[in-house]
């Protein structure tokens, strides 16, 4: 007879859990004091929102709102507080961070909890660079709160005070594929996708009939790339093609790609970084873009959330950022799963 483990909650699981959860306790508290020192204000983004976002892969949870009259009005649990902290931004607020319950649905396994902590910190009027630098200040935070000298997650480790490695998705591509990624790009950035399915099946990964370019793209990203990014050292992946940037401004260097990088350590990923999109027009272009995908692929999509586009007509030049905190408490503590650093894990009836 199968045994059914015992819930988290039991005396003695909680107890064998309970100092990686007061680690999480103090590295939460050493986020704070340190982007406060740094003049950023912490805001509490509503988790109730009109649009979860608009992002073709995120899923979100659904809920209503019933008035007084009785009436009935949809509403999401939010996927990122973004939208919301972009709207203070068009507010005036110049500094400002997030540490904040988001939700996603169709989302579990050891690095994905339906309900977690993202943190969010955004400059106005600063590039988009200066959010490395953060990342490099925050990894050792954590390192030096945690005590440890290095990151560990499933037989992989990571040095948190070392110098980051920075490397292109069209370095990335080459290096660890073989692939001229920017030869599927033409130069306003727009997708050539038989040009990199012939570049990804002779790389040796499978290519079907009905892959689009992002399909292909995701599946060398996934089996080739992501394996070997923050071995030894954190390592920040930039300039990833426009269409794969839904909410970062295009490069002034090069228009085929856009102002986004992603932070990794251990193999696992843990910030994604934008130099923000404000042109209301553009971004409009790309949620419809990307619901019409997510409508062709899971048979429904989100509101479109009009004020938020509003807001960023008035929204001035701002970098922003969002890190998994979960993700980076259990890589200072080289836990095995997202669900050992979180004090009350979703229940979960599927197996594990």
């Amino acid at each position: 007879m199968t045994q059914t483990p015992s819930p988290w909650w039991a005396p003695h699981i909680h107890a064998d859990r309970r100092p990686r959860l007061l680690l999480r306790n103090r590295i939460v508290q050493a986020v704070r004091a340190h982007l406060c020192g740094l003049g950023f204000v912490e805001v509490e983004a509503a988790c109730l929102q009109v649009s979860p976002g608009n992002e073709t892969h995120l899923s979100a949870f659904a809920t209503e709102r019933i008035g007084p009259d009785g009436a009935r009005d949809p509403l999401y649990l939010h996927t990122s507080p973004e939208f919301a902290c972009k709207k203070l931004l068009a507010a005036g607020e110049p500094r400002l961070f997030s540490l904040a319950r988001v939700f996603r649905n169709r989302e579990r396994g050891p690095l994905h909890h339906p309900e977690f902590t993202m943190l969010e910190w955004y400059r106005a009027g600063e590039p988009y660079t200066r959010l490395m630098q953060d990342c490099a200040d925050l990894l050792r935070l954590a390192a030096e709160t945690a005590g440890i000298a290095r990151f560990a997650w499933r037989g992989r480790s990571c040095d948190p005070f070392a110098p980051f490695e920075r490397l292109t998705l069209a370095e990335a591509f080459g290096r660890y594929a073989g692939i001229d990624l920017l030869a599927s790009l033409d130069a306003a950035g727009a997708t050539d996708r038989d040009a990199l399915a012939a570049s990804v099946a002779g790389a040796g990964l499978r290519v079907a009939g009905d892959d689009t370019w992002a399909d292909l793209f995701s599946r060398v990203l996934v089996a080739r790339i992501e394996p070997h990014l923050g071995e030894g050292r954190p390592t920040l992946l930039c300039e990833y093609p426009v269409s794969e940037a839904a909410l970062a401004r295009p490069s002034p260097r090069d228009p085929r790609v856009a102002e986004r990088f992603e932070l990794y350590a251990c193999g696992v990923e843990l910030a994604n970084a934008f130099g923000e999109l404000t042109d209301p027009g553009e971004q409009r272009r790309r949620f419809e873009d990307a619901m019409a995908e997510r409508r062709r692929i899971y048979g429904e999509a989100y509101p479109i959330d009009e004020d938020f586009l509003a807001a960023l007509g008035r929204m001035p030049e701002a970098s922003g950022i969002a890190l998994g905190l979960d993700r980076l408490v259990m890589l200072a503590c080289g836990a095995a799963r997202i669900d050992d650093v979180v004090w009350t894990p979703v229940a979960d009836r599927s197996p594990r």
